[in-house]
């Protein structure tokens, strides 16, 4: 008897047609060409952001400056790729890609938010010298008399979204006043003061504790302007005693002492990249 002939599906012009996974493993997917080269080989713009430069789209920019060196050739298109052993710089420093870290500290009182200080004054920096290894930036301001939340991160792409207003990260505060706050002035914040730097419209304001104790009050706003909490108040009057973020980008202060710092979970690190 002969062998029974195989079967090739064909399509309506006689040419081969391949079955799903054909040529490949069962489950693997299709490899695209982008995909093959090696993990260790990345682009330009993604190195700067993994150093904590700047964000990739600022990275762009710098590199199409010319300011970016790889090996000691200055590097003006983008899309290049840099391999583990290549050295990177960027303003005369090499320039090391480091794990990602975020640290979420509640800042004490007393504290400058800064990474120096010619003036030798305590910076926040000390709080978390040793949080990790790798060199963490604080992600905006908190001014020296201000506590509450502060993140440190070495991810550019991260502190780029937190810290542009187009992305409008909730910021919440808990505001202690010389005097009570009155309903009148309530209503004039969140209707929107006019400052000299232009008009601030708080997202949310309301009392903290209750009517009877109008001195304290939580206010809700996006904006990155300096000492715009403060100015608010100081607009119509009021002077700021004690000025504490309680919520920062959907981060929270819970099981959180006042000059202690803790690593963001995989939950909080992911809810942050997915800032739009």
């Amino acid at each position: 008897m002969s062998e029974k002939k195989r079967y090739t599906p064909r399509d309506k012009d006689n040419r081969k047609k391949s079955k799903p996974g054909y040529g490949r493993k069962s489950g693997q997917a299709k490899v695209k060409k982008e995909d093959s080269i090696p993990s260790a080989f990345i682009r330009i713009n993604k190195y700067l952001a993994d150093a904590g430069i700047c964000s990739r789209r600022e990275a762009d920019r710098i590199i199409e400056s010319g300011a970016v060196m790889i090996n000691g050739k200055v590097v003006t298109q983008l899309g290049t790729k840099v391999g583990p052993t290549d050295k990177v710089q960027y303003g005369g420093e090499t320039l090391k890609r480091e794990k990602h870290q975020y640290i979420l500290l509640n800042k004490p009182k007393g504290f400058i938010t800064t990474s120096k200080d010619p003036e030798n004054r305590r910076t926040v920096m000390n709080l978390v010298e040793n949080a990790c290894s790798e060199r963490i930036y604080p992600v905006g301001r908190l001014d020296r008399n201000t506590v509450g939340l502060l993140l440190f991160t070495n991810d550019g792409e991260v502190a780029k979204k937190l810290t542009h207003p187009k992305h409008g990260v909730r910021k919440l505060y808990h505001v202690f006043l010389d005097k009570p706050l009155t309903k009148n002035d309530m209503l004039k914040i969140i209707n929107g003061l006019e400052l000299e730097d232009g008009k601030i419209s708080p997202d949310k304001i309301s009392y903290v504790e209750s009517e009877n104790d109008k001195k304290q009050v939580g206010i809700e706003l996006h904006s990155g302007k300096n000492r715009i909490v403060r100015r608010i108040f100081e607009h119509l009057g009021y002077q700021v005693t004690k000025l504490d973020r309680v919520v920062f980008a959907g981060l929270t202060k819970k099981d959180l002492p006042r000059g202690k710092w803790r690593l963001l979970s995989e939950t909080e690190i992911n809810l942050l990249k997915r800032l739009s």
